[in-house]
């Protein structure tokens, strides 16, 4: 930690990658305003401002040495360490160096189960009799007020460890579920979008874990008036898919979306061919799609995870009605569902996010995620770029949930949330960086060769919830 006075003696060339002139503009005008207590984080950083499909040169600034500053939990300005400190300079900043770390706003995972971290790594079936042989008699646990607790406090610890910052997450359908994760959150400042699942179908939801389609819809209103919108919290109306829940209740499901604006709406769809198969013949439809469009659940705030066998008609009713889609490689690679075409929802305009889908998913951390991605695409002979890959962990998914204007970089406003990364977190990946000074490599290293060991410290909110180094040495609060 130094004062921000004795930088200015040693601020070193201005050093960035991106061809765009915002950095100045924006310290410029955020110099002009007064603070109550300004920190700034010094280190290489990088975030994005457009998705990289549209112009990779104008899509990102990176600072070789840069200074997020914040204050009061939110972005003041972001820009190299000379501009910066030449801005700054009547005002009382205190600098974190945090180099030769790497800086970027904090992943977002938009598909997760939260009671699935009971379950996760569970060998050998695909999602119907996965779902059947681990997941239900998983959640059935978390009747349990306790354990829902414990749990919760375990999830968000890890998602924090992995450097995820908000998350849309599947609850189970007990309402302790739901307040035990929000509680969790909240303790943390973590951005969370969750909500209580709905089951009630006998065709395939076991009995302990239905719940008649009217109560259902009067316990998850209980919920939203709980929790939407209390600190950072927010709700999202989650029907499994459409193989549990009746169409009763998918309308019910409708229903709570019309009354309670800015509320969420988190499912499946199209994840496995035996379930597309269900689905037709319980909802006597031709397209899976239809029936959540029967049923009012499409929209703006709707995300539908996995699409991965998806027609024109699905792919087209996506993007008329605003709804995003969630690329989930790691567990569709896990349970052999199939793999999702991240070409074909460019091309119909359709929004894209990023989820680990944990527990099919075998890792909390995004890094991995970029990496099954990559691979995915690669079979599709359209691999992910390096920024278009880091830009969809972070601003991409923050679009895809309507939250770009939260979260998602470090311009002037946004809620700080961020991450500082180590290169050389393992003996591979310190060998391989030094052989590389590119951005753009030391991107592609991070997502191929990192993981979970790569987070160093996040931060949610400006305020550092999870240290590495503090942890390694014994305080497993940090």
């Amino acid at each position: 930690r130094e004062h921000f006075k004795s930088l200015c003696r040693m601020a070193s060339p201005q050093q960035t990658s991106s061809n765009t002139n915002m950095p100045s503009a924006n310290l410029e005008a955020a110099a002009q305003k007064t603070y109550k207590s300004i920190v700034g984080y010094r280190a290489e950083i990088i975030h994005f401002l457009s998705d990289p499909i549209k112009g990779e040169d104008e899509s990102y600034e990176h600072f070789e040495d840069g200074i997020l500053l914040v204050d009061e939990g939110r972005v003041v300005a972001c820009g190299a360490a000379e501009d910066v400190i030449r801005h700054f300079k009547g005002q009382a900043v205190t600098i974190e160096d945090r180099r030769p770390a790497l800086i970027m706003p904090g992943f977002i995972d938009a598909h997760i189960h939260f009671p699935q971290i009971d379950m996760i790594g569970s060998h050998g079936e695909q999602l119907l009799e996965w779902l059947n042989k681990y997941t239900f008699p998983a959640e059935a646990k978390f009747q349990d007020s306790e354990y829902a607790a414990m749990a919760a406090e375990m999830f968000v610890k890890e998602l924090l460890r992995s450097g995820t910052t908000t998350a849309l997450a599947f609850c189970t359908v007990h309402e302790q579920s739901v307040d035990a994760l929000f509680e969790e959150a909240e303790k943390r400042d973590m951005l969370m979008i969750a909500g209580k699942v709905l089951m009630d179908s006998p065709e395939f939801a076991p009995a302990e874990l239905r719940m008649e389609a009217k109560e259902s819809y009067e316990a998850t209103k209980r919920l939203i008036n709980r929790w939407h919108g209390k600190g950072r919290n927010l709700y999202a109306v989650t029907p499994r898919f459409a193989i549990t829940s009746t169409f009763e209740q998918l309308e019910l499901a409708g229903k709570l979306l019309k009354e309670h604006e800015g509320v969420y709406m988190h499912t499946h769809m199209n994840e496995n061919k035996n379930e597309i198969a269900l689905v037709k013949k319980i909802h006597n439809v031709d397209n899976y799609i239809d029936v959540y469009d029967k049923a009012g659940l499409l929209g703006p705030r709707s995300v539908l995870a996995h699409c991965v066998h998806m027609t024109d008609d699905d792919w087209g009713k996506m993007h008329r009605s605003g709804s995003s889609a969630c690329h989930c490689p790691s567990s569709n690679l896990f349970l052999g569902s199939g793999l999702f075409a991240m070409q074909e929802a460019r091309k119909h305009n359709v929004k894209v996010g990023l989820g680990t889908d944990v527990g099919a998913g075998t890792s909390f951390c995004q890094l991995s995620s970029l990496d099954d991605a990559y691979k995915v695409g690669q079979l599709h002979g359209d691999p992910l770029t390096p920024f278009s890959a880091f830009h969809l962990a972070t601003l991409g998914t923050a679009e895809s949930l309507s939250l770009e204007h939260k979260i998602g970089n470090f311009l002037p406003g946004k809620e700080a949330d961020f991450l500082v990364l180590d290169l050389s977190s393992t003996p591979l990946l310190e060998y391989r960086m030094k052989l590389t000074t590119a951005i753009e490599e030391k991107l592609f290293l991070l997502s191929t060769l990192g993981d979970d060991r790569c987070v160093q410290q996040t931060f949610c909110h400006g305020k550092m919830q999870h240290d590495r180094d503090a942890v390694e040495k014994g305080n497993n609060s940090a």
